[in-house]
């Protein structure tokens, strides 16, 4: 991407800010959009009207929400760390933002294209979990300082079975960088790494009950890590007053939301890229090409979204203990077992 802008732009700021930029660009209209769908099926789900007024059917109430919380008085605690209060939802946004650098919207479009593509993302998205606990310490509230600490215990945890199911895909790949892991999986829906990958066929049947199994964990291990229902404890509106976001107000709360969702779809990305072909077509050589391509991703991403909203209106929130449990007695061990059995399958 960046030598493409090079070479219309020359060797200028312009290139990178716009670079940065772009993605951008997709954020902050996929936002809106999922905030809809958020209304939307959750009222289906209930069997009741969501809101209708605003636009047709309601599809301007998002645009409305925005207006109202860009005017909303913009409130600070008096006993608060003023700096590190208003620095929290920033560095939180950021660590999902950065993220974007290196998904692979097309076969011809991706931010950065670094040999350690999923590495940088495990990395930079750390950066919401300092962002999370600022916010809750600096507000200098009890409950937002409970939600920051669960949210901190509850990211680090998760992010163990995260690496650990991107590993089973990267040793079957032999790549972190993500156009690349794309490209080995062009060829169709038979070839993606979820089925085993473009194996010989007893290879991929040896391999596809733990590619399976390690695709399901790593979806579970991101909702977790956008602290998403049934794993949304760092929140709790229930138990904790709503959470680390307590004191927020106006915009600096919106950016909180910005980022969540910018991280759900961040998630699905990694998901899709990994273990369903990314870019690539489900019908090999059909329908493929750089246009399709980003139509392919962003349809398979907003798929899983749907998925997070519609699991986010099924499930009851578990309980903290049940939360540590399910991390680092279920999903790690079932994800050293997916790990061992690759690695020797691949060797054998």
């Amino acid at each position: 991407m960046y030598e493409l802008l090079h070479d219309l732009l020359g060797d200028s700021l312009l290139v990178y800010v716009i670079g940065a930029a772009l993605p951008l660009l997709f954020v902050l209209p996929f936002a809106v959009v999922a905030v809809l769908l958020e209304m939307k099926v959750s009222a289906h789900m209930q069997d009741r009207v969501a809101y209708m007024y605003t636009g047709w059917h309601g599809v301007l109430q998002p645009v409305a929400d925005i207006l109202k919380l860009l005017q909303k008085e913009d409130t600070v605690p008096a006993a608060a760390d003023k700096f590190l209060f208003r620095l929290a939802p920033f560095l939180v946004f950021m660590g999902g933002y950065a993220g974007f650098a290196a998904l692979p919207f097309s076969s011809a479009y991706i931010g950065s294209n670094i040999d350690l593509g999923v590495f940088y993302i495990l990395a930079v998205s750390s950066l919401a979990v300092i962002g999370l606990m600022m916010s809750g310490w600096a507000s200098n509230n009890k409950w937002s300082l409970f939600g920051a600490m669960r949210s901190v215990a509850q990211i680090i945890s998760y992010e163990i079975p995260s690496a650990l199911s991107i590993l089973v895909a990267v040793m079957i790949v032999g790549s972190l960088n993500l156009q690349e892991v794309s490209k080995f999986q062009e060829g169709g829906i038979q070839n993606w790494i979820v089925f085993g990958g473009p194996m010989p066929l007893l290879q991929k049947l040896l391999l596809l009950p733990f590619t399976i199994t390690a695709f399901f964990i790593l979806f579970l291990a991101g909702i977790a890590e956008v602290n998403r229902t049934p794993f949304d404890l760092p929140e709790a509106e229930s138990e904790l007053v709503q959470g680390y976001n307590t004191e927020y107000s106006g915009m600096k709360f919106a950016i909180f939301y910005l980022a969540e969702f910018a991280n759900m779809f961040l998630v699905s990305g990694i998901v899709v890229s990994l273990y369903l072909g990314g870019w690539t077509s489900p019908f090999g050589d059909v329908m493929s090409g750089p246009i399709w391509s980003f139509f392919w991703f962003v349809a398979k991403g907003m798929f899983f979204v749907f998925l997070q909203v519609w699991i986010r209106w099924t499930l009851p929130r578990l309980r903290v203990d049940q939360l540590m449990y399910t991390s680092w007695k279920v999903l790690t061990p079932f994800l050293f077992v997916c790990i061992f059995a690759v690695g020797l399958i691949l060797v054998l």
